[in-house]
Protein backbone atom coordinates (compact mmCIF):
# COMPACT_ATOMS: atom_id res chain seq x y z
CA UNK A 1 0.00 0.00 0.00
CA UNK A 2 2.81 2.39 0.89
CA UNK A 3 5.72 1.28 -1.24
CA UNK A 4 6.67 1.90 -4.84
CA UNK A 5 9.59 2.14 -7.27
CA UNK A 6 11.32 -1.26 -6.99
CA UNK A 7 14.88 -1.00 -8.31
CA UNK A 8 17.65 -3.26 -9.55
CA UNK A 9 18.53 -5.99 -7.08
CA UNK A 10 22.07 -6.75 -6.01
CA UNK A 11 22.67 -10.48 -5.68
CA UNK A 12 26.05 -10.52 -3.96
CA UNK A 13 26.05 -13.94 -2.29
CA UNK A 14 24.01 -17.07 -3.11
CA UNK A 15 21.68 -18.72 -0.68
CA UNK A 16 21.53 -16.59 2.50
CA UNK A 17 18.43 -17.14 4.62
CA UNK A 18 18.43 -14.57 7.43
CA UNK A 19 16.24 -11.59 6.49
CA UNK A 20 16.34 -8.17 8.16
CA UNK A 21 14.51 -5.02 7.10
CA UNK A 22 16.57 -1.81 7.11
CA UNK A 23 15.63 1.77 6.32
CA UNK A 24 17.10 5.25 6.02
CA UNK A 25 15.27 8.52 6.61
CA UNK A 26 16.38 12.14 6.62
CA UNK A 27 13.76 13.58 8.96
CA UNK A 28 14.73 17.23 8.21
CA UNK A 29 14.67 18.20 11.91
CA UNK A 30 10.97 17.21 12.01
CA UNK A 31 10.11 20.17 9.77
CA UNK A 32 7.53 19.18 7.18
CA UNK A 33 6.95 20.37 3.64
CA UNK A 34 4.02 22.34 5.04
CA UNK A 35 6.40 24.36 7.21
CA UNK A 36 5.20 22.75 10.46
CA UNK A 37 7.56 21.40 13.12
CA UNK A 38 5.89 18.16 14.20
CA UNK A 39 7.97 15.42 15.88
CA UNK A 40 4.84 13.31 16.48
CA UNK A 41 4.23 13.18 12.74
CA UNK A 42 7.82 12.08 12.16
CA UNK A 43 7.39 9.36 14.78
CA UNK A 44 4.26 8.15 13.01
CA UNK A 45 6.18 7.76 9.74
CA UNK A 46 8.87 5.73 11.55
CA UNK A 47 6.17 3.41 12.87
CA UNK A 48 4.76 3.10 9.33
CA UNK A 49 8.21 2.03 8.11
CA UNK A 50 8.23 -0.88 10.55
CA UNK A 51 11.89 -1.71 9.82
CA UNK A 52 14.19 -3.68 12.10
CA UNK A 53 17.00 -1.11 11.74
CA UNK A 54 16.56 2.56 10.82
CA UNK A 55 19.26 5.15 10.18
CA UNK A 56 18.10 8.72 10.76
CA UNK A 57 19.70 11.93 9.58
CA UNK A 58 19.05 15.47 10.87
CA UNK A 59 17.58 14.16 14.12
CA UNK A 60 19.12 16.97 16.20
CA UNK A 61 18.93 20.73 16.11
CA UNK A 62 21.83 22.11 14.12
CA UNK A 63 22.82 24.92 16.49
CA UNK A 64 22.78 25.69 20.19
CA UNK A 65 22.72 22.63 22.44
CA UNK A 66 21.94 20.51 19.35
CA UNK A 67 19.16 18.81 21.27
CA UNK A 68 17.49 15.71 19.90
CA UNK A 69 14.05 16.24 18.42
CA UNK A 70 12.32 12.88 18.83
CA UNK A 71 10.54 11.32 21.78
CA UNK A 72 12.79 8.26 22.14
CA UNK A 73 10.75 6.90 25.02
CA UNK A 74 7.62 6.93 22.84
CA UNK A 75 9.53 5.24 20.03
CA UNK A 76 10.52 2.47 22.40
CA UNK A 77 7.04 2.13 23.84
CA UNK A 78 5.16 2.15 20.53
CA UNK A 79 7.73 0.57 18.18
CA UNK A 80 10.11 -1.30 20.51
CA UNK A 81 13.01 0.75 19.14
CA UNK A 82 16.21 1.39 21.04
CA UNK A 83 18.31 4.35 19.94
CA UNK A 84 22.09 4.33 19.79
CA UNK A 85 22.67 7.60 21.58
CA UNK A 86 25.89 7.14 23.57
CA UNK A 87 27.98 8.62 20.73
CA UNK A 88 26.53 12.07 21.39
CA UNK A 89 29.05 14.80 22.07
CA UNK A 90 26.40 16.79 23.98
CA UNK A 91 23.99 15.44 26.59
CA UNK A 92 20.94 16.80 24.79
CA UNK A 93 21.76 15.28 21.38
CA UNK A 94 20.36 12.05 20.01
CA UNK A 95 23.41 11.21 17.92
CA UNK A 96 26.51 12.48 16.15
CA UNK A 97 25.94 15.33 13.67
CA UNK A 98 22.27 14.33 13.67
CA UNK A 99 22.92 10.67 12.77
CA UNK A 100 20.99 8.13 14.84
CA UNK A 101 20.57 4.36 14.53
CA UNK A 102 17.37 2.74 15.79
CA UNK A 103 17.16 -1.04 16.27
CA UNK A 104 14.52 -3.45 17.56
CA UNK A 105 16.65 -6.52 18.26
CA UNK A 106 20.14 -7.48 19.32
CA UNK A 107 22.68 -5.74 21.49
CA UNK A 108 25.14 -2.98 20.69
CA UNK A 109 28.69 -4.31 20.90
CA UNK A 110 30.49 -1.09 20.04
CA UNK A 111 29.78 2.45 18.84
CA UNK A 112 32.05 5.15 17.52
CA UNK A 113 31.53 8.45 15.74
CA UNK A 114 33.40 9.42 12.58
CA UNK A 115 34.05 13.02 11.67
CA UNK A 116 33.77 13.24 7.90
CA UNK A 117 36.17 15.62 6.11
CA UNK A 118 34.89 18.56 4.08
CA UNK A 119 33.87 22.20 4.27
CA UNK A 120 30.59 21.45 6.06
CA UNK A 121 30.33 19.82 9.50
CA UNK A 122 29.38 16.24 8.64
CA UNK A 123 29.61 12.93 10.43
CA UNK A 124 28.74 9.25 10.57
CA UNK A 125 28.34 6.66 13.30
CA UNK A 126 29.60 3.09 13.26
CA UNK A 127 27.50 0.60 15.22
CA UNK A 128 28.50 -3.03 15.74
CA UNK A 129 25.25 -4.88 16.42
CA UNK A 130 25.10 -8.48 17.67
CA UNK A 131 21.93 -10.25 16.56
CA UNK A 132 20.78 -13.78 17.32
CA UNK A 133 21.04 -14.43 13.57
CA UNK A 134 24.55 -13.00 13.22
CA UNK A 135 26.70 -9.94 13.69
CA UNK A 136 26.48 -6.76 11.66
CA UNK A 137 28.27 -3.43 11.29
CA UNK A 138 26.07 -0.45 10.47
CA UNK A 139 27.59 2.78 9.14
CA UNK A 140 24.99 5.54 9.15
CA UNK A 141 26.09 8.71 7.37
CA UNK A 142 25.04 12.07 6.01
CA UNK A 143 27.39 13.19 3.24
CA UNK A 144 28.11 16.75 2.14
CA UNK A 145 26.74 18.87 -0.67
CA UNK A 146 30.07 19.20 -2.52
CA UNK A 147 31.28 16.35 -4.70
CA UNK A 148 34.91 16.81 -3.64
CA UNK A 149 33.86 16.52 0.00
CA UNK A 150 31.70 13.47 -0.69
CA UNK A 151 34.62 11.65 -2.33
CA UNK A 152 36.82 12.21 0.73
CA UNK A 153 33.96 11.24 3.03
CA UNK A 154 33.37 7.97 1.18
CA UNK A 155 37.06 7.14 1.50
CA UNK A 156 36.76 7.68 5.26
CA UNK A 157 33.71 5.41 5.41
CA UNK A 158 35.52 2.68 3.46
CA UNK A 159 38.35 2.79 5.99
CA UNK A 160 35.82 2.31 8.81
CA UNK A 161 34.31 -0.63 6.97
CA UNK A 162 37.68 -2.35 6.54
CA UNK A 163 38.11 -2.66 10.29
CA UNK A 164 34.88 -4.64 10.66
CA UNK A 165 36.63 -7.84 11.84
CA UNK A 166 34.70 -10.04 9.42
CA UNK A 167 31.34 -8.45 10.22
CA UNK A 168 29.12 -7.86 7.19
CA UNK A 169 28.68 -4.11 6.70
CA UNK A 170 25.72 -1.95 5.70
CA UNK A 171 26.24 1.68 4.70
CA UNK A 172 23.08 3.75 4.61
CA UNK A 173 22.00 7.34 4.79
CA UNK A 174 21.59 10.57 2.87
CA UNK A 175 24.42 10.51 0.32
CA UNK A 176 23.46 13.83 -1.32
CA UNK A 177 24.35 12.29 -4.69
CA UNK A 178 21.81 12.10 -7.50
CA UNK A 179 24.15 10.88 -10.26
CA UNK A 180 24.47 7.15 -10.89
CA UNK A 181 27.01 7.07 -13.75
CA UNK A 182 30.71 7.75 -14.14
CA UNK A 183 30.36 11.24 -12.63
CA UNK A 184 28.83 9.92 -9.42
CA UNK A 185 30.93 10.05 -6.26
CA UNK A 186 29.20 6.81 -5.22
CA UNK A 187 31.28 4.87 -7.76
CA UNK A 188 34.02 4.91 -5.10
CA UNK A 189 31.96 2.36 -3.18
CA UNK A 190 32.42 -0.21 -5.98
CA UNK A 191 33.29 -3.06 -5.78
CA UNK A 192 33.19 -3.03 -1.98
CA UNK A 193 29.51 -2.11 -1.63
CA UNK A 194 26.40 -2.33 -3.76
CA UNK A 195 24.00 -1.81 -5.39
CA UNK A 196 25.69 1.46 -6.39
CA UNK A 197 23.91 2.06 -9.70
CA UNK A 198 20.40 1.32 -8.48
CA UNK A 199 18.28 4.35 -7.73
CA UNK A 200 15.06 4.96 -5.82
CA UNK A 201 13.89 8.56 -6.07
CA UNK A 202 13.36 9.94 -2.56
CA UNK A 203 13.77 13.71 -2.95
CA UNK A 204 11.97 16.08 -2.90
CA UNK A 205 9.23 14.32 -0.97
CA UNK A 206 6.28 15.84 -2.81
CA UNK A 207 7.65 15.12 -6.30
CA UNK A 208 10.59 12.72 -5.87
CA UNK A 209 13.01 12.74 -8.80
CA UNK A 210 16.47 12.44 -7.17
CA UNK A 211 17.93 9.39 -5.46
CA UNK A 212 19.79 11.05 -2.61
CA UNK A 213 19.23 8.28 -0.05
CA UNK A 214 20.94 4.89 -0.39
CA UNK A 215 21.27 1.47 1.22
CA UNK A 216 24.52 -0.29 0.29
CA UNK A 217 26.00 -3.53 1.57
CA UNK A 218 29.21 -5.54 1.52
CA UNK A 219 29.36 -8.72 -0.62
CA UNK A 220 28.30 -11.00 2.26
CA UNK A 221 24.85 -9.43 2.15
CA UNK A 222 22.11 -9.59 -0.46
CA UNK A 223 20.16 -6.33 -0.78
CA UNK A 224 16.64 -6.90 -2.08
CA UNK A 225 13.69 -4.71 -2.91
CA UNK A 226 15.00 -1.20 -2.29
CA UNK A 227 11.78 0.77 -2.14
CA UNK A 228 10.65 4.29 -1.38
CA UNK A 229 8.12 4.62 1.43
CA UNK A 230 5.62 6.87 -0.27
CA UNK A 231 2.68 7.39 2.09
CA UNK A 232 0.55 10.52 2.37
CA UNK A 233 2.06 11.19 5.78
CA UNK A 234 5.65 10.73 4.56
CA UNK A 235 5.10 13.20 1.73
CA UNK A 236 4.48 15.99 4.22
CA UNK A 237 6.57 14.99 7.27
CA UNK A 238 9.99 15.77 5.72
CA UNK A 239 11.55 17.00 2.49
CA UNK A 240 12.91 13.43 1.98
CA UNK A 241 10.95 10.22 1.66
CA UNK A 242 12.28 7.23 3.61
CA UNK A 243 13.75 4.24 1.77
CA UNK A 244 13.56 0.64 2.91
CA UNK A 245 15.15 -2.65 1.85
CA UNK A 246 15.32 -6.28 2.88
CA UNK A 247 18.79 -7.64 3.46
CA UNK A 248 19.74 -11.29 3.68
CA UNK A 249 22.73 -12.41 5.71
CA UNK A 250 24.73 -15.49 4.82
Amino acid sequence: MYFRRPVQKCVCHPGPDVKISVASYNIHKCLGTDGRFDPNRTLAVLLELDADIIALQEADMRFGDRRGLLDLAALHLRGNYSAVTDVALRDASHGFHGNVVLHRAGSVKAVRPIKLPGLEPRGAIVVDLDLTSGNLRIIAAHLGLLKRSRSRQIETILQAAQSSHLRPVIVLGDMNEWRIGARSSLKLFSPHFGPVHSAAASYPAKYPIWSLDRILASPEIVVRDVLVHDSLLARVASDHLPIKATIELA
